[in-house]
């Protein structure tokens, strides 16, 4: 077997930075950049509410399906076919949206936009593995960051866009970047394909990896962690403007901006904390930071709501650092990209898969009781799962080793 080419190796590790920079930008700005523009689109056509609930459900049903799928897909195509798939389901669901004629369409357009975004972020830390072992934390951070940027980034100039130039201009031109991501992954998949025939690509997939971590502690404490980060948000973008004017009497305009508020505090987290644990070890801390701010955040809105309600968002908006904790621990807590594939999909489908509960279920019990003091009790039960699942990933144990401990060779 020869040794890589240096030179080559650099640039395949260029090549994919600029490809998972663009990936991670498409998944975040394709699912932020459609509802800021539901009254413009209500102009050309109607959008029954129906409708409009199940584009406000389909993301984490999506996320939470393809997820799944996504570690089959990959062992079936490969790493880099898969994600040049994703990112051209991503592409293609961009243009469909921008380009339909009734809500049914738009319906459409976000459901294969969203199944490309729900396999993408299951791919994300698998490719930070293979093309960067040595700078997990680094790269997650790069990512992470470009995600943050592409969620808050889209509502603030989509409306501004389609005034200028039409609601479908606004909605497309996120394409652009999703088009432009294509390129590098076109290159990379080229290689890869080479890279098996003259058999030097990484040792053989074991289609029974996936099943494995349904028996590894690791595997379900960092579900637990994705679940509770996306529950408080998801819950939060659907229903925290609704709360804060209820509850803490503010009007809409500074309810929409504190959802900002959440948002933004997100870039932080994404810039830190991918580095405190890949490089310093710090894992457990940041449990207990994000769970006591979420209970925090979430007993002050419960408890007294209008004395701060600012600094209520702010405690509530830190626990979702979960985030990119649990992007960098998928790549620390594995050996190889397959195991990161497969452990990726098996958190991220569990984690969304009861998150989709969450917006619908909040709404029922608030319908039902007239109040928002259950669906805040919740937030706080669930803010305080991070803790024991935090104990069982600071543990430091790759699912490998997990596995090996209890059942003997991988």
């Amino acid at each position: 077997m020869t040794s890589p080419d240096p030179l080559a190796v650099r640039r395949g590790r260029i090549l994919a930075v600029v490809g998972i920079v663009l990936l991670a930008f498409s998944l975040r700005s394709a699912v932020a950049s459609l509802s800021p523009l539901f009254d413009a689109i209500g102009e050309d056509f109607v959008l029954p509410a129906a409708v409009l609930g199940l584009i406000g459900t389909v993301p984490p049903l999506c996320f939470a399906v393809f997820g799944l799928l996504a570690s089959g897909f990959e062992r079936r195509f490969g790493l880099e076919r898969t994600t040049l798939v994703a990112l051209g389901a991503v592409a293609l669901g961009l243009v469909a949206r921008a380009a339909a004629s009734d809500a049914y369409g738009l319906l459409l357009g976000s459901a294969l936009v969203f199944a490309g975004v729900g396999v993408g972020n299951v791919l994300l830390p698998a490719l930070v593995k293979k093309y960067f072992p040595d700078r997990i934390g680094l790269m997650t951070t790069v990512y992470s960051t470009m995600m943050a940027i592409s969620t808050f980034v889209p509502p603030l100039v989509a409306v501004p866009v389609a005034d200028a130039a039409g609601w479908r201009t606004s909605l497309g031109l996120w394409a652009v970047f999703a088009l432009a991501g294509l390129a590098p992954w076109i290159v990379l998949a080229l290689r890869a394909r080479r890279a098996a025939l003259a058999e030097v690509d990484l040792e053989p997939v074991s289609t029974r990896v996936f099943g494995r971590m349904w028996r590894l502690p690791t595997a379900w404490a960092l579900a637990v962690t994705f679940f509770v980060s996306s529950a408080v948000a998801y819950t939060s973008f659907a229903w925290l403007p609704k709360i804060l004017v209820d509850t803490a009497g503010v009007t809409p305009q500074v309810a929409g901006t504190l959802l900002s508020l959440f948002a933004l505090i997100g870039l932080p987290a994404s810039l830190v904390v991918p580095v405190l644990v890949a490089r310093r070890g710090v894992v457990l801390p940041l449990f207990i930071v994000a769970s006591a701010s979420g209970v925090l955040g979430a007993g002050g809105l419960l408890v007294a709501p209008a004395s701060a309600p600012w600094l209520w968002v702010t405690l509530l908006g830190i626990l979702p650092l979960l985030f990119p904790l649990v992007l960098t621990s998928v790549g620390l807590r594995t050996r190889t990209h397959d195991a990161t594939v497969a452990l990726s999909s098996f958190a991220q489908s569990l984690g969304y898969g009861v998150t989709m509960l969450m917006p619908i279920g909040v709404g029922l019990i608030h319908d039902a009781t007239g109040s928002w003091t259950v669906p805040l009790v919740m937030l706080l039960a669930i803010s305080l799962l991070a803790v024991p699942a935090g104990v069982v990933i600071a543990r430091r144990k790759t699912v490998e080793q997990e596995w090996e401990q209890r059942h003997g060779s991988w």
